[in-house]
């Protein structure tokens, strides 16, 4: 039997020999070399390549990356830009001026600004604009985290007689937080916006002291941010 002779040989003592090793053949794998540093380097850099790519186009999951997007920031700029832009068309649709132009929101809000004159003809519309531009500027202030130094006034409010009034330094005014206060002028936003509160600005200070018992000193300290 040649195939037997030929796959087990004998040795002259008649012990059998070892088979030969068998040649690798077209099919066969041989064992992989080990990895080097430098190898590792290049899988880490293709890595990072990739995870700037899904990065770049919004493809990787929020809290993954060093710097996550902040997602209520893009809607308040979404919500900002799309207000403006209903703004001012709204604006010129009604004061009859021709559609405005595309542009960015800082040129679009200068426009509205060389409007006002136009608008406050129009006492419906300057209140819209008015309550609009209030709306987006707290929007703003919220996305940025922005708190207002505020600083405790003694006295009363001249409208509704409550302990209210507060002085805002980055305004130099006073105002009164209540949000209930009301008072006689019909024109004021009080009666139709909620938002709304009294101020006094610099120059009605000390009319604001002889009414609600105050010390003009007192407003000058607090606009330091100083409270009595």
């Amino acid at each position: 039997m040649p195939g037997l002779v030929g796959s087990e040989r004998c040795t002259r003592d008649g012990s059998r020999a070892p088979a030969p090793p068998a040649s690798a053949g077209p099919g066969s794998r041989t064992a992989p070399s080990p990895r080097t540093p430098r190898d590792d380097a290049l899988v880490r850099e293709e890595r990072r390549e990739a995870l700037a790519v899904q990065q770049r186009h919004g493809l990787s999951a929020p809290g993954h990356s060093a710097a996550p997007l902040r997602l209520y920031v893009s809607d308040a700029i979404r919500d900002i830009t799309d207000g403006v832009v209903e703004l001012e068309e709204a604006v010129c649709a009604r004061l009859g001026i021709l559609r405005p132009r595309r542009a960015l929101v800082p040129v679009r809000l200068r426009r509205l600004a060389a409007l006002l004159d136009e608008i406050a003809a129009h006492p419906d519309l300057a209140r819209h604009v008015r309550d609009e531009l209030r709306r987006m500027a707290r929007r703003c202030a919220r996305a940025l985290g922005d708190t207002e130094q505020v600083v405790r006034v003694s006295g009363r409010c001249p409208w509704c007689d409550s302990v209210s009034l507060r002085a805002f330094p980055d305004r130099r005014a006073v105002l009164c937080v209540n949000p209930a206060c009301r008072c006689t002028g019909e024109e004021c936003g009080c009666h139709d916006d909620p938002a709304y509160r009294h101020l006094w600005p610099e120059g009605e200070w000390a009319v604001l002291a002889s009414d609600s018992g105050c010390r003009t000193e007192e407003l000058d300290s607090a606009m330091e941010g100083n409270a009595q």
